[in-house]
């Protein structure tokens, strides 16, 4: 089965920007990929002037919560590492059966890799020159600054929402026929490992990892 693969464009982030910025992107790829009925519920970004639609869907939501939640665990543990949160579509079929298992197995058809550069912002101090007397205060030059870096984390974020629309409306061959009744394809959310090294590996295991699928419902 072909996999179609999208890299989003990497964001730097603070650490208190990271649960937003991942909801944002998460919850607008999932809604793009929603295959039936939902109740489209419009939210707004409290840090950015940004508003995103969620499928209205209260288990997606707590699910989605709570890959951010082991994500900024992670990064805790990792400060100033960059990182990728990985969202997969999958089939599931059932493998041959032979004398001692009966399993089914996934087949991705979709991935998508979030990539993050979170970013600890340093302390500011008060410049001194001896060929001036202007007197800057450090406290309005910190807010100047922070409020343009908040303006281009915006930016680059609505980058990445155009990204992901421009994606789901160019890639449409390699989505699986439509099942009756289904409302979202299976999914899964693969965060960091212990290393960027267990998490490539992680990722390949799961590549050929059988069982049972995570349904949304």
């Amino acid at each position: 089965m072909n996999c179609e693969v999208c890299q989003l464009k990497e964001l730097e982030v603070e650490h208190f920007e990271i649960r937003e910025v991942l909801r944002c992107i998460l919850h607008t790829i999932v809604f793009h990929r929603a295959l039936g009925l939902v109740r489209p519920k419009d939210v707004d970004l409290e840090l950015f002037e940004i508003t995103y639609v969620q499928c209205g869907d209260v288990e997606l939501e707590k699910k989605i919560d709570e890959k951010i939640d082991h994500f900024i665990s992670w990064v805790e543990k990792h400060p100033n590492k960059k990182s990728q949160i990985c969202l997969s579509f999958y089939e599931v079929k059932s493998k041959q059966p032979s004398w001692f298992t009966n399993k089914t197995e996934r087949l991705y058809w979709e991935q998508w890799y979030v990539n993050l550069n979170v970013t600890q912002h340093p302390k500011h101090h008060s410049s001194k020159s001896h060929h001036t007397k202007l007197i800057v205060d450090p406290g309005e030059s910190a807010t100047e600054e922070r409020s343009c870096r908040r303006a281009m984390v915006e930016a680059s974020l609505r980058e990445v929402l155009f990204q992901i629309i421009k994606f789901v409306n160019e890639k449409k061959d390699h989505v699986p026929p439509i099942s009756e009744g289904v409302i979202y394809f299976p999914y899964e959310i693969t965060i960091p490992s212990s290393s960027d090294s267990a998490f490539g590996m992680d990722m390949i295991k799961r590549m050929l990892h059988s069982g049972h699928p995570t349904m949304l419902s």
